[in-house]
């Protein structure tokens, strides 16, 4: 049986191909707002990161209204750190919509998220957005569309995929490049043919498989997910199954249920098969569990999310400054937001280790746990992280395996060589060379994941913020042998105080320094860095000794070069493995592990 007033599509596209901004669109024409709303630009990206970045980090539903009938929209992000939330949401879909820019064409994670889709077996409706830009081919990226489907195997109906141009922006889409630009109609239209009606049956128990987390402080966790089959009511019993964990049957109460519409949720006492739902009232509810039937339970599978493959120590702050700027700094404050992350984050993972403050913490690349890390900060807490390591496997012949990443490069001409020696030196291996669209080159590289640590603030240096690097992670492989992370030795504090001019003055003939003056330092922390491989202590606290007799000239202002200010991954690429990144709501601060420098020298002997 078919729901033919409801139709449930996911929004995939590689990176800021306009996902966001279309389903912007989409809202807006459909009158989810009031005439004189004012609404904000991305208005899916909810939170304060996903603003400033420009980037999607969680999926988000929304649900608009299109001539009687009830179109449930799934936002996706489009990196690859957050693949995780692309996975999940496809099985709650029954066709994609798949977003490819008129100019750039598809790109790595277009292939990664359309594969997961074809795979799935959703249908799929082509958008291809930007058609506005100067520079658009939309005809050529439609051919490289079509090419991508081949090589991804696509059957039959998925290579018939409907083809439709927009501009986001300009709030318009067309079938034919040569119609009218009015509306977003014809894309409306293109969903309401192309995408199936979910199907199901009322009569059968009900079954829905929760694939998404929300999490409210005041109802607690918030299950979300498509109902298959039967109808699902408040105050109905069903019971908690996994497909996964056959251990798992806990009878559950439905306590509230809602609907999406437009922004909002709202609360209904029943929903059928097809529908999207919330749920609440389910306090270990798990992303992949079933709420099925308590007559007939029956569990769905559910695809497996992709392991993690960077991990860091999360500790809580030792150093002198502990304790002075953030709200929540304890041990016990550190593993609950810990845990409550996995509430909501799927591919992340939260170990105990032997120490009671410190928290193996994993997930699927250095943005992802950057995004975690600032999050934090910003909600008050202070601790210190340690550099990130990749997480290594073995195999059956006990050869040790590392996670390896297909990274694709588009850069002017000019920069292709520095590129190269660069990611050589990093055990990257040049796969192919070609021209990309603007008379750029495109380089196509396999590299271990670890080798991409700290190299994208120096791609963006080195291609004077010219170039476009897009990574996509390609299983594991043999160990390619150790890379020499930093040639530069750290410029480390001799004295705890605050950092003086002529303390600063003279050390700035050292090296390039992290900060300026009038700071609160302390010894062992890591105030700037070297022109070569040792580090050295400096007394940056140290004043200018007053004498009766002056000299002329020898009062004139001293003059301080200004600081490298670092950025957060900024800091993670720079730590060694024997410094800290000291993360508090107002301050990062690398300092070394072991802060005494006796102490710290008789490590280095005995190492």
């Amino acid at each position: 049986m078919k729901r033919e007033d409801v139709r449930n599509v996911a929004i995939i596209a590689h990176v800021d191909h306009g996902k966001t901004t279309l389903v912007d669109e989409l809202l807006k024409q459909s009158g989810v707002f009031r005439e004189n709303q004012e609404v904000v630009e991305r208005v899916m990206d909810s939170n304060d990161l996903e603003r400033e970045r420009g980037i999607t980090i969680l999926s988000k539903n929304t649900a608009v209204e299109y001539k009687g009938t009830k179109i449930n929209i799934i936002d996706t992000p489009g990196h690859a750190d957050f693949g995780g939330e692309v996975e999940r949401v496809l099985k709650m879909v029954n066709g994609v919509v798949l977003v490819v820019d008129a100019f750039e064409g598809p790109m790595p994670q277009t292939k990664f998220v359309l594969k997961k889709a074809l795979e799935l077996d959703l249908s799929v409706v082509v958008c291809i957005n930007k058609i506005d830009r100067p520079e658009a081919r939309p005809e050529e990226v439609v051919d490289e569309v079509l090419e991508l489907l081949l090589d991804l195997e696509a059957n039959e109906k998925q290579l018939n995929a409907p083809f439709v141009f927009a501009s986001a922006k300009g709030g318009f889409a067309v079938r034919d490049l040569s119609d009218e630009r009015k509306n977003m109609v014809p894309l409306f239209e293109t969903i309401l043919e192309s995408i199936p009606a979910p199907e199901g049956e009322e009569e059968e128990p009900v079954r829905v498989l929760v694939s998404t987390i929300d999490y409210n402080e005041y109802v607690g966790r918030i299950g979300i997910g498509k109902i298959d089959d039967g109808v699902l009511k408040v105050n109905q019993e069903c019971l908690l199954l996994n497909a996964h964990d056959l251990s798992k049957r806990e009878r559950i109460k439905i306590s509230k249920l809602y609907l999406f519409d437009g922004l909002k949720r709202v609360e209904v006492r029943e929903a059928k098969f097809g529908d999207i739902v919330a749920i609440s009232g389910i306090s270990d509810v798990e992303i992949g569990d079933t709420i099925a039937d308590i007559q007939n339970p029956e569990a769905i599978p559910f695809q497996k999310i992709s392991e993690p493959t960077i991990a860091m120590n999360f500790m809580v702050n030792d150093s002198p400054l502990a304790g002075q700027e953030g709200k929540y700094v304890t041990s016990r404050h550190l593993r609950d937001r810990l845990f409550r992350e996995l509430n909501t984050d799927v591919s992340l993972r939260v170990e105990e280790t032997d120490s009671t403050d410190s928290f193996k913490v994993s997930g699927r690349g250095e943005l992802h746990l950057s995004v975690l890390i600032e999050t934090m900060r910003r909600e008050g807490y202070e601790f210190a992280v340690s550099k990130p390591e990749v997480i290594t496997k073995k195999n059956e012949r006990g050869q040790v395996l590392e996670p390896i990443e297909q990274v694709y490069i588009d850069v002017p001409e000019e920069f292709a060589g520095a590129v190269i020696q660069k990611l050589a030196q990093r055990k990257g291996e040049l796969l192919g060379m070609g021209n990309a669209n603007g008379g750029y080159t495109r380089l196509e590289f396999s590299i271990p994941s670890r080798g991409l640590i700290g190299y994208r603030s120096e791609f963006m240096t080195d291609t004077k913020g010219n170039g476009i690097m897009n990574t996509m992670f390609d299983g594991y492989d043999l160990y390619r042998g150790d890379i020499a992370y930093r040639k530069m030795g750290s410029i480390i504090s001799f004295e705890t105080g605050e950092s003086i001019t002529y303390g600063l003055f003279n050390a700035q003939e050292r090296g390039i320094l992290f900060i300026g003056a009038g700071e609160k330092v302390y010894a062992g922390e890591v105030i700037g860095q070297t022109g070569h491989a040792e580090d050295v202590e400096v007394n940056v606290c140290k004043m200018k000794k007053l004498t009766n007799t002056r000299a002329s000239g020898s009062d004139e202002a001293l003059r301080l070069v200004a600081p490298k200010i670092m950025s957060l991954e900024q800091c993670m690429d720079f730590i060694d493995r024997d410094e800290l990144l000291e993360v508090t709501p107002s301050h990062l601060r690398i300092r070394k592990k072991i802060l005494d420098p006796l102490l710290r020298k008789r490590a280095a002997i005995r190492k």
